[in-house]
């Protein structure tokens, strides 16, 4: 059975674990098969690169990915890590929304 994923790209998260403790982020790109995320400016990483017909060579700092569990959706009213639930509005659309705050959560 697939797992349920309640990140998704666009998201502002948080880091609750790791070197980068507390830092904020928007998820660039999630990796589902591998249970992980890149986040902007989150778990930067030197790479030495050569020097192409597009880009110069050097060495230039991207991000690496973050594994789901180190990190939480940000609430949009407290700023906060909170965790994420489902809610059908009135019309039948499905919805994500904080659980700290009640708010719901856009993308």
């Amino acid at each position: 059975m697939a797992q349920q994923f309640r990140i998704k790209k666009g998201d502002r998260v948080i880091v609750i674990s790791g070197k980068d403790k507390g830092k904020f982020g928007q998820v660039l790109k999630v990796l589902r098969q591998d249970n992980r995320l890149l986040v902007q400016g989150v778990n930067l990483v030197k790479k030495h690169q050569r020097q192409t017909m597009a880009q110069e060579g050097g060495i230039v700092q991207k991000e690496a990915s973050i594994h789901m569990s180190n990190v939480a959706h940000v609430d949009p009213v407290s700023k906060k890590p909170t965790r994420v639930g489902i809610k059908f509005l009135k019309d039948g659309q499905k919805t994500r929304v904080a659980k700290r705050s009640g708010e719901t959560i856009e993308s």
